[in-house]
């Protein structure tokens, strides 16, 4: 279900976008570029290509920038793009392991094959605005520049590609082997969503789900509307290849790296069954960029689907998959903002006939 501007008005309707429009390009300052906004806002376009399901930097800056900031509207122009083009092909089965690592933490082991790998964040510091760049951005950024120069100069070589941290929990038998895929992959771009959902059809709505809102719903999960409770396996940043399936007959195609990030939660004892031993469950959460958030947070939703006994709303694929599309979400909260004339006088009509019987029954017995 989708809701989009009302017709009508065309004339009144044009000149509300040429306002909105100069209200966003009236200042003096200078207009910012897509460069700009690709360099220094990485986050924010992350996340609005995340939830557009399209990894396009330069068309997310640009749709960031009509929109004035508003992810959610950013989102929704480059999910519309993204419909309006053709298909011609589908990539390779993305091989995590081959990526090119920028951040790998895991809670759950301090010592893991390769190292911990902080890379950029802010997690471990304090929360303080930087009222520097104010008035001396320029002075600042310097400074940056010559702080990560001499920390690459004098700092220790990283490899590329790291081993997976659960791998060493399935090495001990404490976490279930790899289970085969869907044996045709749910394409939820193509078929409408189905429940009871499959899990491949149940990550892809996770990927591109508002990051807000499954923030919430993982939250409220973690908090005893639910039953998960992660620890963090893994938590990893990087850039992973993407091949096209050629028609040269030479093999795949390497088109790319996308940036990405993918994170494995190891949760409570899974329920064993005779003859078997107790284990942990997995759940899991990869999405585009660098959205640690909504990785986290689709990676518990995906271990609470699983529950086949449903005792809370964040375990119910329904409630779960059809509340955290920001995209539909917002679009169905502001369609009542278009007219309703029709709806609302017959609903007044309604109530002025219930009060007139009343008043007319009141009239009978006096």
């Amino acid at each position: 279900m989708g809701y989009i501007a009302v017709r009508g008005g065309e004339e009144a309707i044009t000149n509300a976008e040429t306002l909105l429009h100069y209200y966003r390009t009236r200042g003096k300052s200078a207009s910012l570029s897509t460069d700009q906004i690709r360099e220094q806002l990485p986050l924010a376009l992350d996340r609005v290509m995340g939830e557009g399901a399209l990894y396009a930097p330069e068309l997310a800056a640009l749709a960031f920038k009509q929109a004035a900031g508003d992810t959610l509207e950013a989102a929704f122009l480059l999910r519309a793009h993204r419909s309006s083009v053709s298909r011609i092909g589908a990539s390779e089965v993305v091989d995590t392991g081959k990526m090119r690592v920028r951040r790998r933490i895991s809670a759950a082991f301090k010592n893991i094959p390769g190292g911990q790998v902080l890379g950029a964040t802010a997690d471990y510091t304090h929360h303080l605005i930087r009222f520097e760049l104010l008035t001396n951005e320029a002075e600042a950024r310097e400074r940056t520049v010559r702080a990560f120069e001499d920390l690459a100069r004098d700092g220790e070589s990283v490899p590329d590609t790291f081993p997976k941290v659960v791998d060493m929990l399935r090495a001990e038998g404490l976490l279930s082997q790899k289970k085969p895929g869907d044996a045709r992959p749910y394409d939820i771009t193509l078929r409408p969503l189905e429940f009871p959902a499959p899990r491949s059809a149940r990550l892809q709505v996770l990927a591109r789900a508002e990051t807000g809102g499954m923030l919430a719903l993982a939250y409220a999960n973690m908090r005893g509307y639910g039953h998960v409770h992660p620890v963090i396996g893994e938590l990893r940043v990087g850039e992973v290849p993407l091949y096209f399936k050629g028609s040269r007959g030479n093999g795949p195609d390497l088109l790319g790296w996308v940036r990405v990030t993918e994170c494995e939660v190891v949760t409570q004892m899974e329920k064993a069954e005779a003859n078997s031993s107790a284990r942990f469950t997995l759940g899991y959460g990869l999405c585009f960029g660098h959205n640690e958030t909504k990785a986290i947070s689709m990676a518990v939703l995906d271990r609470a689907l699983m529950d086949e006994e449903v005792k809370s709303p964040t375990q119910d694929q329904e409630f779960v998959l059809l509340h955290t599309d920001g995209i539909e979400a917002s679009g169905f909260c502001l369609h009542y903002k278009l007219p309703h004339y029709v709806t609302f006088q017959a609903d007044r009509e309604q109530i002025r006939t219930v009060r007139a019987a009343a008043k007319e029954e009141e009239t009978v017995e006096g």
